[in-house]
This record gives structure tokens, C-alpha cells and sequence, in this order.
């Protein structure tokens, strides 16, 4: 079936596009583009009011399969995608055995060809295990469907290793995922070291701990004139090292995710085990700074670190309680409060949620081109919803935004032409 999507505001970073036109989806593709299209024998949609954007693509996602399906499930965590408007996830790979291996990348990509509502790019183990001490089969890793190297969860401990890893993976093109923590300082700890660590009496996680990773990843980057992408930036020291390493021509990339750029530490107090996350919530300087990089382009994007879990591990004691938050259903309705504060065009929070992440994954997608993916995502600039456990799509509920008014939201998702979401 072709559709036509009829009337909306077009926005497509990748060829500076803002206006008022009709997409013809055909074959999986976009067709043509352009102002009051026929389309024969192609299903209309009346999009006139909304936005119609290249399809939004997370970069930094967890779908717990396989080994934790009581989390979540490819099924369950790309709808959640799909109601979020994301045509294509990329999910982390400390699944449970660690995708450090073809067969676990093949059982990915198997499981999401019959089950998944998006797209789903496996992302491989550097290192054995996540152990830091043997680098994966990068070559056999790529021919299976991996579209990049992380040990996410963990950073590699050792920078020898890490070097190894930057200049392996750049003869395969695969773009690697740096967790950026020094453990040596981060070990043992809960929450921001602060206000939330005083407030709280819990051991805190400075802030120079991931400054002095995200150095150590920059310096190996340069070493190795090898691409290094920085995920969850959360701290103003390491938006500096970014920012002076781009000056410098020094091949890094960098994502925050929604949560850095919403909230701070004050969101643990009371020890509200929905707000623990790894990196932790920052200072409200640090948001500042978040907030102000993903204008200027020293972070390019935007991604959730989708990470479900169940009661069980979040209804604990603070200390016991597990890391992260579920964000994709979220997701882009906080990126349009920074369009709505001013401080983000719409076209750069699309660059941020969809181009960008195409590029640097080096995937298809993130335009609306003729002959590219027909990845389509139309939104609701004024559609106001409130996030609620039974409104959300993903088998995790640990939420810090339940209950919040949120205002945008994805109305149709469509991936290779097939709509997969609709709330029209």
C-alpha cells in the first residue's frame, strides 16, 4: 500500500526543510515530495496542523531480551518506541547472555523481524563479558547486523584496551559507544555528590568522574584519529572537554538524554528510587550547561537510555535499588519544552532525534529524501497528555514523569510505509 500524506509541516534538517507539503510513500520509500501530490491509489492522511518529520531514531536504548523478559521485551519496548514516535531504536547490549557475539546479534535481529514495531539495531559487546580485558570478534559482529561497538552499563576500565578497540573497530567502520565513568570514583555510589549525597546520607558520584573518562576517551580518539561517541552526558565539566575537543578537530560525538536536560538531583530527594539513574541528575548548573550544548551543537543528540525494570528492583531501599528510568514514550515531548523555552528550533530538535543519530550510526534514515527509508514520524505540537502508568506502552513503569502535563506527542508512526503506531 502507498500512502499520502497530505498538508502537514514538513521539517527535514537533512535538506533545511520547513514547509507546508505532501509526502507520497511508496514501496517502503519515500516517492515524492512536494505541493498538492496526486497519488493515485494511495491511501490520504489528513495532516494538515501537524508536523511531519524524518522518523525518530534512539540511539541508546535497553530491550532487556534476551535474559530479562520480566523487564521488557523487543515487542514491548519497540512499541513503547513506536507510540514515542521512534521508527528505529538501537539497543545496548548487556542483555543477559551480553550480545558479545554473532549468535546473540542474530537472535536479536531475528526476534525484531517477527515481533518488533520499529526498526532495532543490535549494538555489540567491545569486550568479552563486558570484563574489559578481551576484545569481541568486531569483523564477525558486523557481518551479523551490529551497527556499533559499547559496553554500556560499564565502561572499559583499562585504556590500553580502549585504544585497541578504537583503532579495530575503525577498519570495520563500526563507531564505538563510550560510557564514559571512572569507577574508582563512582563505585558504591547512588547519587549525585552534593545536595542529593548530603541530603541524603548516600555516597555520591562526582561529577569528575565522568570528566575524567570523557578526557581519556578524547585523548584516545585523537591517539587514534579514530571516531569516539560519548553517551549520557550529564555534567557541565564534560561539555567543556567536548566542546574544546570539537575546536580541535578531534573526531568525538556526544548524547545527553531527556532526563539531563529536565531535572535535577532535587528529583531523588525523598529518595525516589524513580529518579535513580547512572549517570546520575546533576546540579542545576549542570542542566544549564545540557541544555545550552545541545543548542550550540556540542551535543548531537538526543537519546533516551530506555531503561525498564520492575517493581521489584525500583518499590526497594534506595541503596538496593536499580539503576534507570523507562524514556521513550517521554521522550520527545521533553525535547519540544526546550523548543517552547526558546532554546532549541524545531528543526534542531529533530536534527537531535532523528538526523544526527542516523549519521553518527552511519544507518539509513533521519531524512525525508526521495528514495530514502519511508520512516515517517507526524506529531501533535499541541496535544497535551499526561504520562500515567496505564498509558504507557513498555512493561517498565519506573517513570520520573508520571503525572507530569506534557505537551506534543507523536500521532502516527510509520516505518518502511507500514504505519505501525496511530492515535489519528
Amino acid at each position: 500500500m502507498s500512502l499520502l500524506l497530505q498538508g502537514g509541516r514538513v521539517i527535514d534538517p537533512s535538506q533545511g526543510i520547513d514547509a507546508v507539503l505532501d509526502i507520497l510513500i511508496e514501496n517502503g520509500q519515500v516517492k515524492a515530495l512536494g505541493e498538492r501530490l496526486s497519488g493515485q491509489g494511495a491511501r490520504k492522511i489528513d495532516c494538515h496542523g501537524l508536523i511531519i518529520t524524518p522518523g525518530l531514531i534512539d540511539m541508546h536504548v535497553h530491550l532487556r531480551e534476551p535474559g530479562e523478559e520480566w523487564k521488557e521485551t523487543i515487542a514491548t519496548g519497540t512499541l513503547a518506541a513506536a507510540a514515542g514516535g521512534f521508527t528505529a531504536v538501537a539497543c545496548m547490549p548487556n542483555t543477559q547472555p551480553p550480545n558479545d557475539n554473532a549468535e546473540v546479534t542474530r537472535f536479536i535481529l531475528k526476534k525484531a523481524s517477527q515481533e518488533a514495531f520499529t526498526r532495532v539495531y543490535p549494538i555489540a559487546c567491545i569486550t568479552k563479558g563486558q570484563k574489559g580485558t578481551q576484545l569481541t570478534e568486531f569483523g564477525d559482529l558486523k557481518r551479523a547486523g551490529a551497527v556499533a561497538l559499547s559496553d554500556d552499563g560499564r565502561p572499559v576500565p583499562d585504556a590500553f584496551m580502549m585504544r585497541l578497540a578504537l583503532e579495530y573497530a575503525k577498519n570495520f567502520g563500526l563507531p564505538v559507544i563510550s560510557h564514559a565513568e571512572e569507577l574508582s570514583l563512582s563505585q558504591g555510589g547512588h547519587v549525585n555528590e552534593g545536595l542529593a549525597s548530603a541530603t541524603l546520607g548516600l555516597k555520591g558520584i562526582p561529577a569528575e568522574g565522568e570528566a575524567i573518562a570523557v578526557f581519556r576517551e578524547i585523548m584516545l580518539a585523537k591517539l587514534t584519529d579514530a571516531p569516539v561517541h560519548i553517551a549520557h552526558v550529564s555534567t557541565k565539566v564534560a561539555v567543556e572537554i567536548i566542546r574544546w575537543a570539537k575546536k580541535q578537530g578531534i573526531p568525538v560525538t556526544a548524547e545527553t538524554a531527556p532526563h539531563y536536560f529536565t531535572l535535577t538531583e532535587e528529583a531523588a530527594l525523598g529518595y525516589n528510587t524513580y529518579a535513580k539513574v547512572n549517570p546520575p541528575l546533576r546540579s542545576a548548573e549542570d542542566r544549564e550547561a545540557i541544555c545550552q550544548a545541545l543548542s550550540d551543537g556540542t551535543i548531537d543528540a538526543i537519546a533516551t537510555d530506555h531503561a525498564p525494570h520492575s517493581d521489584l528492583e525500583k518499590f526497594i531501599e534506595f541503596e538496593q535499588a536499580a539503576f534507570g528510568l523507562v524514556g521513550l514514550e517521554t521522550a520527545l515531548a521533553l525535547a519540544l519544552r526546550l523548543v517552547n523555552q526558546g532554546l532549541l528550533s524545531l528543526s534542531r530538535a529533530i536534527a537531535l532525534l532523528s538526523t544526527n543519530p542516523a549519521r553518527i550510526l552511519k544507518i539509513a534514515g533521519g531524512s525525508l529524501r526521495v528514495g530514502s527509508p519511508g520512516d515517517v514520524t507526524v506529531i501533535d505540537l499541541e496535544k497535551k497528555w499526561v504520562p500515567r502508568k496505564e498509558n504507557l506502552h513498555s512493561q517498565g513503569k519506573n517513570s520520573p514523569f508520571l503525572g507530569w502535563e506534557l505537551q506534543g506527542q507523536a500521532v502516527m508512526t510509520i516505518v518502511e510505509g507500514k504505519i505501525t503506531f496511530s492515535r489519528m
